[in-house]
């Protein structure tokens, strides 16, 4: 009997149950994980009409509900997960309620799709009775290129035994000018993830703030706030290049500029709030120069520590944690649960 995993054409022996399951890879979660988890969380709908319109027509997002965080045990029952993202939700054509799992991966992991396979079975175990469909979604967000196995196969001659195929997304595979127009904000909050080169950079950086510039009347502020938290973990923003760019927007959109400012984390990082204030007075290019000067100074302490509280109480009023909101702003718990006590 062979056993394999599809897109690498590699074939071996079955091995007995679980050997073949990597025990030994540890990862400390990225930081960026939670914030991940909420993005797929607040704007599901968003995501699977982004990169699966096929499905996204197949399924009633009225019925989508966020189920309770489930433990799965391995396969030889010596290793529990918690599934990072489990979704009811219902599908029109069987007019019945179907479950969704999303597993962000964002480093190689060996033996991936056996491990998507046990994860579906274990769901298929407990869930076949409620849901008539289970559909497995992987989403890589790793820089590196690669082609990822989603098939998992298993076969005598002339008969398959088994095969499983979840949907994937790999990020760095996605070419970002099919997103630049889009208004989906999903597709503003990954573009920096997605593959162009070094010289496509600071396109990529322009196109993402015009994109901020569209969507930002449709979203409310903290879903607003969460894309931008969410970019800015995968940009690598440079302070001479977003002033440049930053001319170049206020010239386009001279009523907008400010008000991306307000919410962009890493340029609050940077003080540019308190050169924003100047420029409106003397100009976006005097202020800036100003800003950079004294906003490093005066408006971090100020400035940046009054704009986070104002992030922090919409993000509470949105009912996220504290975990959750230290998280995506990267901030210390202790902040965000001093200012709850305020």
């Amino acid at each position: 009997m062979a056993y394999k995993g599809a897109n690498n054409g590699e074939q071996m022996q079955i091995k007995k149950a679980g050997q073949g399951i990597d025990r030994k890879i540890k990862k400390t979660p990225l930081p960026h994980d939670e914030a991940f988890k909420k993005l797929l969380q607040t704007f599901f709908a968003e995501f699977i009409a982004l990169f699966f319109p096929e499905l996204d027509r197949l399924l009633d997002h009225s019925h989508t509900r966020l189920l309770m965080q489930e433990q799965l045990v391995d396969i030889v029952g010596e290793e529990a997960k918690h599934l990072d993202l489990l979704l009811e939700t219902k599908y029109t054509v069987l007019d019945a309620y179907v479950l969704i799992h999303f597993e962000p991966q964002s480093y190689k992991k060996k033996l991936f799709h056996e491990r998507m396979f046990i994860y579906f079975s274990r769901l298929f175990e407990r869930h076949r009775k409620e849901h008539k469909l289970i559909i497995p979604i992987a989403i890589f967000t790793s820089d590196q290129i690669r082609e990822e196995p989603d098939t998992l196969l298993m076969a005598i001659p002339e008969h398959d035994i088994l095969r499983f195929q979840f949907l994937k997304v790999e990020l760095r595979k996605q070419d970002w000018r099919r997103f630049m127009e889009s208004d989906n904000p999903v597709a503003a909050a990954l573009l920096a993830k997605m593959g162009y080169t070094k010289k496509e950079a600071r396109d990529v950086r322009a196109a993402y703030l015009r994109m901020i510039l569209r969507i930002k009347k449709k979203l409310d502020d903290a879903r607003l706030a969460l894309i931008m938290s969410v970019a800015d973990i995968y940009f690598q923003p440079d302070k001479e290049q977003d002033e440049a760019i930053l001319l170049e927007l206020s010239e386009l959109y001279p009523e907008e500029g400010e008000a991306i400012m307000e919410l962009m984390p890493a340029w609050k990082r940077w003080g540019y709030e308190e050169g924003i204030e100047r420029g409106i007075e003397q100009g976006i290019e005097k202020g800036i120069e100003q800003g950079i000067e004294k906003g490093i100074e005066k408006g971090i302490e100020q400035g940046i520590e009054k704009g986070r509280e104002e992030i922090i109480r919409k993000f509470l009023g949105k009912g996220f944690s504290p975990a959750e909101i230290a998280d995506t702003l990267e901030l210390p718990v202790g902040e965000v649960l001093k200012l709850i006590k305020q």
